[in-house]
């Protein structure tokens, strides 16, 4: 496993909920004698913030926020797929390998699928193992073939992240295949978009894997934590848009 991977990791954990609220609590904390005021404002600032990101209300607006929306346009001149990774499961002990695709992945591949059938495109499956073991790419490929009966045509599994997936996808398409259908989640379409741009590609975006928006009601202002983790991979793209705007990537 790659260092410059574990610090990013490292990094963007303690930038998002719920690793940035326990650094604000730990602040509070040491503040406690020496400005106990900014301690009992910040402690509950904190926890406002916690349970705010916690609720439906929030969550959906942040998803909202980030999603991409279907794309309009019909009829497309993409000549080749390119489908996405987003992560894997180890010690899926269901699984002979002890490894798989987690949903998000999932998600990605079975819409995929149903884009070749419908187009009759040639399919890329772009994703590395940043984190050790089989690649993501490797796992695609296996569930188009034997859950989906779809033929891969070009494995790309060395990328790391979403620069990576672009910059090593169009060593394997560019120039003949330019024009792509890039599949990925809704919410990390927008920044996956910008580094294909980037590589030289005229990118048709179909975004699927989209977050359970629930109907406003009183359950709204409930908190629970699979809405926070909604709220920590909103911000996690928003952090990741502004990351790939600075460094131009």
């Amino acid at each position: 496993m790659a260092f410059s991977v574990i610090l990013k990791s490292i990094i963007s954990s303690f930038l998002l909920p719920p690793g940035s609220l326990i650094l604000l609590l730990a602040l509070a904390f040491s503040l406690r004698h020496r400005a106990p005021k900014w301690s009992l404002w910040l402690s509950w600032s904190t926890l406002l913030a916690l349970y705010l990101f916690s609720t439906p209300l929030i969550s959906n607006a942040l998803a909202t926020r980030v999603e991409l929306k279907p794309p309009l346009e019909a009829n497309t001149s993409a000549t080749a797929i390119v489908v996405l990774g987003g992560g894997k499961r180890f010690g899926a002990l269901d699984m002979p390998e002890g490894e798989t695709m987690n949903n998000v992945t999932l998600s990605r591949v079975r819409y995929a699928a149903q884009l070749h059938r419908l187009h009759q495109l040639p399919v890329l499956v772009s994703g590395g193992s940043p984190l050790g073991g089989e690649s993501e790419a490797k796992l695609m490929q296996q569930s188009l073939h034997n859950d989906f009966n779809v033929k891969v045509t070009w494995l790309e599994s060395s990328s790391n992240d979403s620069a990576d997936n672009a910059s090593q996808s169009a060593k394997l398409l560019l120039p003949q295949n330019k024009n792509i259908l890039l599949v990925s989640s809704a919410d990390h379409l927008p920044r996956a978009i910008r580094s294909f741009e980037k590589a030289g590609f005229t990118v048709f975006p179909q975004p699927t894997d989209y977050h359970h928006h629930e109907a406003f009601s009183i359950l709204s202002f409930v908190p629970r934590a699979k809405n926070l983790a909604t709220s920590s991979n909103a911000l996690r793209e928003l952090l990741g848009q502004t990351w790939y705007q600075l460094r131009n990537i």
